[in-house]
């Protein structure tokens, strides 16, 4: 009897292995991206040419829309999505959580793309005013920076203001009803604030932040699988290319994806930075400011090391294997 027990004893084993194999080999085909309500991405999702691509590679490409960088971290941090591309905070606060991502590519700067916001009829004039007000904004999101900066550019300490941690829908009905003073906010739910509810830009990003889109991936899919962030990173370049020079275009491909009337659309999509491009000693050393800057306002728990978390196409080949 024990020649047979044992030899359905391997067979289960087979099985089993066959079927972990299975699994592990079907989430090797499919690349799951997280995206927002803006930017690049959502172009390449509309125009579909990622798809196509891949398909010749076998990999099939799921999307998933996410509220925010800080949200869309979470599920990079959690592996339901391998890829996705956020501002220049939410990277920050991911890493010292210790999130296992790369850095793969940035846009140029688009720091007319974010900005604090007031109401029409606000008393409040510059950002020295806002000493002792309530802020709202999603924590850990690009425009923590900017608010970061903007008060440091004013005079003002971090402690000086009142912070109100909301997600953007959210935010907005806060600042709509007058519970709050100020909005931090991006693209395009602030094009969105300035036409429908006339609210006053208080300070933008210029001058004083770059507002750099970062694309990033889990360490393990992108060491993996180098060919498939290489070929995603081109097309999302391609995209950009096409799009600085077809506003209007890419306004009528975005607008009914975002649920916006298209002046709205227009106007975030003149303001965003197109065209990706793998990161630079420069882009790396700002990353760098805005890790060290956190951690010495004790909003992340250790320092940062932003170099060490950098894909670049040869070393991922490198490690492939």
């Amino acid at each position: 009897m024990r020649p047979v027990i044992l030899r359905r004893g391997l067979v289960a084993l087979f099985a089993a292995a066959v079927s972990f194999g299975a699994i592990v080999q079907a989430q090797a085909e499919t690349l799951r991206i997280g995206y927002q309500k803006y930017g690049t991405l959502v172009l390449l999702k509309a125009k579909g040419s990622l798809e196509k691509r891949l398909a010749q590679q076998g990999v099939e490409v799921q999307w998933t829309e996410f509220p925010g960088g800080p949200q869309l971290l979470e599920g990079l941090n959690v592996g339901s999505i391998d890829f996705g591309v956020t501002g220049e905070t939410p990277p920050v606060f991911a890493q010292a959580a210790g999130a296992d991502l790369l850095y793969v590519a940035y846009e140029p700067p688009a720091p007319h793309s974010e900005a604090i916001l007031v109401p029409k009829g606000s008393p409040i004039q510059s950002v020295q005013d806002l000493k002792g007000k309530k802020v709202v904004l999603n924590k850990g999101s690009n425009v923590h920076y900017l608010l970061v900066r903007a008060l440091e550019d004013a005079g003002l300490k971090y402690s000086d203001i009142q912070t109100v941690f909301l997600p953007p829908a959210d935010a907005r009905a806060a600042f709509e009803r007058g519970s709050v003073d100020a909005w931090a906010i991006w693209d395009p739910y602030q094009a969105a604030a300035e036409q429908q509810l006339q609210a006053r830009t208080l300070r933008d990003g210029s001058g004083i932040v770059d507002n750099h889109q970062f694309y990033l991936a889990t360490k393990p899919y992108a060491q993996q699988h180098p060919e498939v962030i290489t070929a995603l990173v081109e097309e999302v370049r391609a995209v950009g290319e096409w799009s600085k020079g077809n506003p209007q275009e890419v306004t009528q491909q975005v607008a009914p994806l975002l649920g916006l009337p298209a002046d709205i659309t227009l106007t975030s999509v003149k303001r965003q930075g197109y065209g990706a491009g793998f990161l630079t000693p420069e882009v790396i050393a700002a990353q760098q400011k805005i890790a060290d800057s956190f951690y010495q306002l004790k909003l992340i728990p250790k320092p940062l090391s932003i170099k060490d978390v950098i894909w670049t196409p040869t070393a991922a080949v490198a490690k492939a294997p």
